[in-house]
């Protein structure tokens, strides 16, 4: 039923709008514990096992926190865990994953130009490359090179670099990017679920026990923290980048990823040297500057270095036969070719759009009736498209798309 096309759209909605208020509350507390941490300042007074103190202002009062590196002497009454905002960010994450990338595979996780594959067999890649990162990065902890903090960090770029090319050369750009950030936010998530709160609670039992904690738990459990410092800006970069097909719409897509890797660091560098008061490193910003202009170049290099073209879908796919079949199809072709495609082009003729939004082209019969359930949701049922109305078209013209999804969607079900 058509009215499927609607709830559906409502679930994504939802899914959404929880993975933000989650992942708003998991990034806010680690970027305050990370500032918290690196302010600490060493002071006599300091009671025994403390290792500093900071002091603050916020909302008309003032806090005074103290940091024990392994344990006070006793447990305290009231222990607060920061541990459900990075779990339910995750879940919420993967929930989104499930709707938008594995419910609607065929168009927005393969593309059959670079990879012919068959949504099952994608979706157990995706969940294969999740469990994947996890597992490598783990054993990478758990070796000798854990040792080395940064020796260490760039061996885990060399890795994200491999899966940025790699995703490129099995999905969609669009599901590339996204995958990317999954894969990087599987690694966060999994550190604070599989190492972080685990070495958390064996120096709670050790206290409660009244025994002496052991330091190499914190030790770990810091490590891991500072690996999730450097990563969370990538992170949300990449969960935002389907607004952006300059970005994940072009051949060097994987290059553009890995220097968003190396701009993640650029910043978060400079706030963590600021934090800890040793200066304000504004090198940090200029190279920063610099990278982006080179993600800004490779969004259009392709073009003039190897004169690459878009690849066109010639063939309506099976699953999408119905809408190129419906007899309101001829005019919704029309339609979307003088209202849409402006825009929604290989080249666009709108001026100041240089990639088609979200990377959406509806030029061909395959294109629109691939895009369907969007058209139907976006322009039919909504006035988000076009935006403002800039291409006027018509209340009349509306219903032909909301008459054109829903007789092909009943005509499937007769």
């Amino acid at each position: 039923m058509y009215e499927y096309a609607i709830a559906w759209e409502w679930l994504a909605f939802a899914a959404r709008w929880f993975h933000v208020v989650t992942a708003i509350a998991w990034i806010g507390s680690s970027f305050y514990f990370i500032a918290l941490d690196l302010g600490l300042v060493k002071r006599p007074h300091l009671p025994p096992g403390a290792y500093g103190e900071e002091w603050q202002v916020h909302g008309g009062g003032f806090y005074h926190i103290q940091k024990y590196l392994v344990a006070p002497a006793q447990m305290p009454e009231h222990l607060t865990w920061f541990k459900y905002e990075s779990y339910f960010t995750w879940i919420s994450g993967f929930l989104m994953l499930c709707i938008v990338y594995y419910g609607g595979a065929d168009l927005f996780l393969i593309d059959r130009h670079v990879l012919d594959i068959s949504p099952p067999v994608a979706i157990l890649i995706s969940l294969a490359s999740l469990a994947f990162g996890w597992i490598v990065y783990d054993l990478l902890c758990k070796s000798p090179l854990g040792r080395n903090t940064w020796g260490l960090m760039a061996v885990l770029y060399v890795v994200l670099v491999f899966m940025a090319w790699g995703y490129t050369q099995l999905f969609t750009g669009r599901a590339a990017f996204l995958h990317l950030g999954a894969f990087t936010a599987t690694i966060m998530s999994a550190n604070v679920f599989m190492i972080i709160i685990p070495n958390q609670k064996i120096v709670v039992a050790d206290l409660i026990a009244g025994r002496t904690p052991d330091p190499k738990y914190g030790q770990i459990a810091k490590q891991r923290s500072l690996h999730n410092n450097y990563l969370t800006l990538p992170v949300i970069f990449f969960m935002l980048s389907n607004h952006y097909p300059l970005a994940f719409g072009t051949a060097f897509n994987w290059v553009i990823a890995a220097l968003v890797f190396l701009m993640g660091v650029t910043i978060r560098h400079w706030f963590n040297t600021t934090h800890a008061r040793k200066g304000r490193p504004t090198w940090t910003w200029i190279v920063t500057v610099i990278l982006f202009i080179l993600i800004m170049w490779l969004s259009t290099a392709p073009k003039l270095l190897t004169g690459e073209t878009d690849a066109h879908a010639t063939a309506v796919a099976p699953a999408f036969q119905q809408f190129a079949g419906d007899p309101h199809f001829p005019a919704v072709k029309q339609l979307v070719s003088t209202r849409c495609s402006m825009c929604h082009a290989a080249e666009p003729a709108y001026e100041g759009v240089v990639r088609p939004p979200k990377g959406v082209m509806l030029e061909t019969d395959a294109e629109i009736a691939a895009h369907a359930r969007e058209i139907y949701i976006q322009a039919g049922r909504s006035h988000a498209m076009p935006p403002g109305n800039v291409t006027d078209i018509t209340p009349d013209e509306r219903r032909l798309l909301v008459a054109w999804f829903e007789s092909a969607v009943e005509g499937k079900k007769q």
